[in-house]
């Protein structure tokens, strides 16, 4: 059930690549049924919060009527950053569930683990890994296509 769930998330992620944009999808289900999708458009907006959880959880809340999504699970492609932790928090998201490790800003399990400190009055359940190389494939595709059509512009 995980991988089909990341499945639809690595297609969130393919049209986040086709618009340009660091391709990084998102899913939230609900009772085993997708509710919410979401995938980066920071270029696009030119707005930093536009991250693929974060366009997920507001569409979610959405879809739900509440700002409580206690029920939910998250299914995204590379371990969430620190503000898509703690929106995963305040959401009340019962699980994480991730493709890629982020060594630069993963903020559930790599760097540091928002959603299951203790501190917080809401902790989720993280999970990651699911799927990894192709998410992490994924991602390393898009910017080695990235550095090429710079290099070869350059040489132009």
């Amino acid at each position: 059930m995980k991988k089909k769930f990341m499945k639809a998330a690595l297609k969130e992620a393919q049209k986040a690549a086709t618009k340009d944009e660091v391709p990084i999808g998102a899913v939230i289900v609900k009772d085993d049924k997708i509710i919410a999708r979401g995938h980066n458009t920071r270029q696009q907006t030119q707005n930093a919060i536009n991250h693929a959880e974060m366009i997920a959880i507001q569409k979610a809340c959405k879809k739900v009527g509440s700002w409580r999504l206690i029920d939910c699970d998250i299914y995204v492609t590379l371990e969430p950053c620190p503000m898509c932790a703690g929106a995963i928090i305040n959401s009340r998201l019962a699980n994480v569930y991730f493709g890629a490790y982020d060594q630069k800003a993963g903020c559930t399990g790599t760097l540091y683990n928002l959603p299951v400190d203790e501190r917080f009055n809401h902790r989720s359940n993280v999970v990651g890994g699911i799927m990894e190389k192709e998410c992490a494939d994924m991602l390393s595709d898009f910017f080695r296509q990235k550095r090429a059509k710079q290099k070869e512009q350059k040489q132009q």
